[in-house]
């Protein structure tokens, strides 16, 4: 049974947050660019941490049965990429992530809002 954006959504932000991941930001890219529907982006403090986060998304997304379409990054852990085709996870390390700043890059999405 394939799951819609959403769901992705929902494991991917609960992973990142199982591993305490930094300041979790999730971008709604519908209308915006045909990529993904969704980008999550979260830093860790520690290479390690980064790792953790990534792996723990990554390990829910083989328990959901979803696709993995792309994991880059795991080795340095400085910028981590897991494509999940309508969400895309980017966990940054923390001295990275404002380097590269990508909410400004992806500014004319919008950011989705959790209760």
């Amino acid at each position: 049974m394939s799951k819609n954006p959403e769901e992705i959504l929902a494991f991917v932000v609960e992973a990142a947050e199982d591993k305490k991941a930094a300041d979790v930001v999730t971008l709604n890219l519908q209308g915006v660019s045909p990529i993904a529907d969704y980008f999550v982006i979260c830093h860790g403090n520690s290479e390690t941490q980064v790792q953790a986060i990534a792996g723990e998304a990554r390990k829910k997304a083989h328990e959901n049965g979803v696709n993995i379409r792309g994991f880059e990054g795991i080795d340095t852990a400085r910028w981590v990429l897991l494509d999940l085709g309508d969400v895309v996870l980017h966990v940054f390390h923390r001295d990275d992530r404002e380097y590269y700043n990508i909410e400004r890059l992806w500014s004319d999405a919008k950011v989705v809002e959790r209760v």
